[in-house]
């Protein structure tokens, strides 16, 4: 399943419309629309929510949250989120096991991931926990160790296993055979000539493509302002219709 991620209510109706099974948020997507850098800190905990719920209310497809790190280090705390963005509509999240300075160690990462589970279960509405092992993009490329958190998120309980930065088919089969639950490759940090079928074969369950939309919408809005611009420098004046 190829899971796109929307921004806000219109980007959802759009992706709704071409017959998408279901959603995601975006973190980059959020902070590009509110003119931050993406990076820990840049959206409220409150921001995020109610971005949550703009998007889960724009459709009546199922979304997924992009829930940072649960804004605590706390496992418990951490959870709370998950409450929280069930709240808003949506009916699953992933919580990352990154502080915003560093990944947590291994005993506490998987802490936070019974928690989550632990709450998750609670709920009074079907909810998928996604554990996430942030190893590959915090500048700790060390697949043992990411498959060793995976395995233990999935023991834990975790319904979707996520580590975004798999790039090759051969790394996301040696993942996908060992572990037992579905997993989750972001499509934007995977080597660009692969397929989503080609990802499917070696046993990847769902595909997302993190802020790549965004990105691929703003680079095509400056590239239609530069080229206002140059035509305006150039004296190559449009007559006025009438319309803003």
């Amino acid at each position: 399943m190829i899971l796109p991620n929307p921004w806000d209510a219109g980007t959802a109706k759009l992706l709704a419309s071409l017959g998408f099974e279901a959603l995601a948020t975006t973190s980059l997507g959020m902070s590009n629309a509110l003119g931050r850098v993406d990076g820990e800190g840049s959206v409220s905990r409150a921001e995020l929510l109610e971005n949550c719920r703009v998007i889960a209310e724009a459709t009546d497809l199922p979304v997924n949250a992009d829930l940072e790190n649960g804004y605590a280090d706390d496992p418990e705390q951490a959870a709370t989120i998950l409450r929280d963005a069930a709240e808003m509509g949506v009916v699953g999240g992933s919580i990352e096991d990154w502080s915003g300075e560093r990944v947590y160690d291994f005993h506490h990462a998987v802490e936070r991931v019974v928690a989550g589970v632990e709450m998750a279960r609670s709920l009074s509405v079907p909810f998928t926990f996604v554990a996430r092992a942030e190893n590959l993009i915090r500048g700790r490329p060390d697949l043992d160790d990411t498959i060793k958190r995976l395995q233990a998120f999935e023991k834990a309980g975790a319904d979707v296993l996520y580590a975004p930065g798999l790039r090759d088919l051969e790394t996301m089969r040696t993942v996908v055979q060992a572990i037992g639950k579905p997993l989750n490759v972001v499509m934007s940090a995977a080597d660009p000539a692969l397929t989503a079928a080609e990802m499917e074969a070696v046993g990847v369950k769902r595909l997302s493509v993190g802020g790549a939309l965004s990105r691929l919408a703003l680079a095509a809005f400056m590239k239609g302002a530069r080229e206002m611009k140059e035509q305006a420098n150039a004296g190559a004046r449009q007559p006025y219709t009438g319309c803003s």
